[in-house]
């Protein structure tokens, strides 16, 4: 699901696209140091995004390392840590667990009891760290996958479990900027869930899984309606953001949230349309 909220590099300046490379590199880094190389097949775009914006919101000091990795293993990659980075592995590693246990249970998937099995223990560490954070995400997975599992067309509910999750994990604090952050994690998540939906619709159809979109499906104004679900939720995000005295790193942030979260989307369109000028045209 995630993968959605990354930086648009075209429309990227050379030395802001380094430094958010420098803060993925980073994270890339520290879960595999906590959590050792398994850790790092948890690594999404998406995380680092919320590192550099709670690290700009806080102001965290921030170390610059240097470290070789698979990737590169001649030259040392410059890399960003502080403890905002720690707190976004514990994250990536905490939602990884829950959903290879959701799959084991509900699905008794065997890559999803591998998994758990994997993650239990540092899970369990995690819980006790951060248990507010930990219940609310195993609250609104169970509601989204009971709903899921009713095949539950209701796209604003589903979309809100996911967004209600996000909503906790964006809280880092809760201080003066926890509403703030909040509305922005909820109307984040939304976004990911619905564009995800939106993305996975053919396959869905096509495997006979399930999709929150596939009753709306067929509708004359299908792709308007889902376009206009997509820019409300990040119109609400970016009406959030500039709530906040991030001064730091804007640019990179502003890239994001105006630009790059919809790099997926203008892909998959073009690729739709190509497809429809090819299939016309024979």
């Amino acid at each position: 699901m995630f993968g959605y909220v990354t930086v648009d590099k075209p429309e990227l300046k050379v030395k802001d696209y380094y430094k958010y490379k420098a803060y993925y590199c980073g994270l890339c880094r520290t879960l595999k140091e906590k959590y050792g190389q398994t850790g790092r097949l948890t690594l999404t775009y998406d995380m680092t995004f919320i590192i550099i914006l709670l690290t700009s919101l806080y102001e965290s000091r921030t170390k610059l390392k240097k470290h070789r990795c698979p990737t590169s293993p001649v030259r040392q990659m410059p890399m960003l840590v502080n403890e905002i980075t720690d707190y976004a592995a514990s994250m990536n590693i905490i939602l990884s667990y829950y959903h290879f246990k959701d799959d084991w249970k509900d699905e008794k998937k065997i890559l999803g009891f591998a998994g758990a099995g994997i993650f239990r223990k540092r899970a369990r560490n995690i819980e006790k760290q951060y248990p507010r954070q930990c219940r609310a995400m195993k609250k609104y997975l169970k509601k989204l996958h009971r709903l899921e599992a009713a095949d539950s067309q209701n796209i604003d509910e589903t979309a809100g479990c996911f967004g209600e999750l996000m909503a906790q994990l964006l809280i880092y604090k809760e201080d003066m900027w926890q509403e703030t952050m909040g509305r922005l994690g909820f109307f984040l998540g939304k976004f990911i869930y619905i564009m995800d939906a939106w993305d996975d619709l053919e396959k869905d159809l096509k495997e006979g899984n399930y999709n929150p979109l596939k009753s709306l499906h067929g509708r004359p104004d299908y792709e308007d309606l889902c376009r206009q679900m997509l820019t409300m939720m990040m119109a609400e995000v970016s009406a959030a953001f500039e709530m906040l005295p991030c001064l730091e790193d804007a640019d990179i942030l502003r890239n994001i949230l105006y630009s790059g979260v919809w790099t997926k989307y203008r892909t998959r369109l073009k690729q739709l349309k190509e497809r429809e000028e090819s299939q016309h045209g024979k």
